[in-house]
């Protein structure tokens, strides 16, 4: 067994047990990748305050998200073809969210299907609605969700058109592989074995539902004709309506926006980017974070994506104004490298990191985390208007 120590560790696993095409997918960004190496580093440009003499022997990690009870201040971001990742992904890492005690969110572009993953699982996850221009297919993904039991839904809003990835496009990404693909795939036993063996090959939220999408073929001209830039904020307040109460939004980047979802009723607001896959050039998640937090005071939750890696990224992210975070890639690394043992792991070491910082932070209680207790950069100034 390799040793862990952080997720870096597991990105260096990760590398070498997944096909180069799928490990690709997931660690890259759009354009220049400029905004991906943004979410990163401005996270560790803020200054932790340490704090002695302060009694830490009790220190507790547990919160809420969305008013739901978390073990840790984290939750599992949806990620699209996570069951390529490993086999079964989605089941994998919803059955370790359940037993930790995180929330697990799941993505219209999963490999199971939501209700193959309520019935592996016994606790309600979350569902990410991406927003075609097939509304009727939109519709019936909303109420097979809540027929799924999903306790949130959670709607995306950054993906009008998509954003280019140059990785994607050298490699040939597809699910069904060319030659040079299939060459490196064969060098990936363990991986082909287990995709072999596994049920879940196909995209099953959408294959079998969306109009004309019986196959992988013709889920691929799918997925490449319905993204659609009409979306806007009318179709969120049609969207809460046809699931019968508040919704997450996910992709506020602006507090101009932020207030707007806030306006709205929103459950929560999801500070994103898109993990840098979507707008290159834009602002990190956690430098916009403090603007919208103050933009929309407290009439709404926070919740912040992008770039988590550390126990001590959700300690800067909570001290500044966000209920928790979400974790994408780092899930993706644990999960691709370790299978769900991966994934437990790396709750596991989160929750110590974030035990450590806030013991050295003189805190016992997450509740009592404050921007006071961070230091931003004097460069970074609000972009509220």
């Amino acid at each position: 067994m390799p040793v862990i120590t952080c997720v870096e560790d597991f990105r260096r696993l990760y590398r070498h047990r997944v096909p180069k095409m799928f490990h690709d997918y997931a660690v890259s960004g759009s354009y220049t990748e400029t905004t991906l190496g943004r979410n990163e580093a401005d996270l560790q440009r803020i200054a932790i305050r340490q704090r002695v003499g302060i009694d830490v022997s009790g220190v507790d990690t547990a919160t809420t998200m969305a008013g739901e009870a978390a073990a840790l201040p984290a939750a599992f971001a949806p990620v699209g073809m996570l069951g390529i990742q490993r086999a079964g992904g989605e089941i994998l890492v919803a059955k370790e969210a359940e037993a930790f005690g995180v929330p697990f969110i799941l993505s219209t572009m999963s490999m199971c299907s939501m209700e193959q993953v309520a019935e592996a699982t016994g606790k309600p996850f979350w569902f990410q609605l991406y927003v075609v221009k097939d509304r009727d297919f939109v519709r019936d993904l909303i109420h097979r969700a809540k027929a799924a039991g999903c306790s949130e839904l959670v709607v995306t809003m950054d993906l009008p058109v998509l954003g280019q990835r140059h990785r994607d496009i050298r490699n040939g990404l597809s699910i069904r592989p060319d030659l040079r693909n299939l060459l490196n795939i064969a060098t990936k036993p363990r991986w082909a074995m287990q995709m072999a063996a596994t049920p879940y090959k196909t995209f099953g939220n959408v294959i079998g539902h969306a109009k004309g999408v019986d196959n992988l073929d013709s889920l691929l001209t799918w997925a490449a004709e319905s993204v659609d830039p009409s979306l806007n904020w009318a179709d969120v307040e049609w969207i809460a309506k046809e699931w019968g109460g508040p919704v997450i939004i996910k992709g506020i980047l602006d507090p101009e926006d932020a207030r707007i979802g806030a306006d709205m009723g929103a459950r929560a607001l999801v500070v994103s980017n898109h993990g840098g896959r979507q707008l290159d050039g834009a602002a990190s998640t956690i430098s916009s974070l403090p603007g919208i937090v103050e933009a929309v005071g407290d009439r709404t939750e926070i919740i912040v994506d992008s770039g988590v890696r550390t126990g001590m990224d959700i300690f800067r992210a909570r001290s500044l104004g966000a209920s928790g975070v979400l974790l994408g890639r780092a899930m993706v690394y644990a999960l691709g490298s370790m299978g769900q043992e991966g994934v437990s792991t790396l709750l596991t070491l989160l929750q110590k990191e974030m035990r450590v910082t806030m013991a050295l932070a003189g805190k016992t209680a997450i509740s009592s985390l404050s921007p006071s207790d961070v230091t931003c950069p004097a460069d970074w100034t609000s972009r509220d208007t």
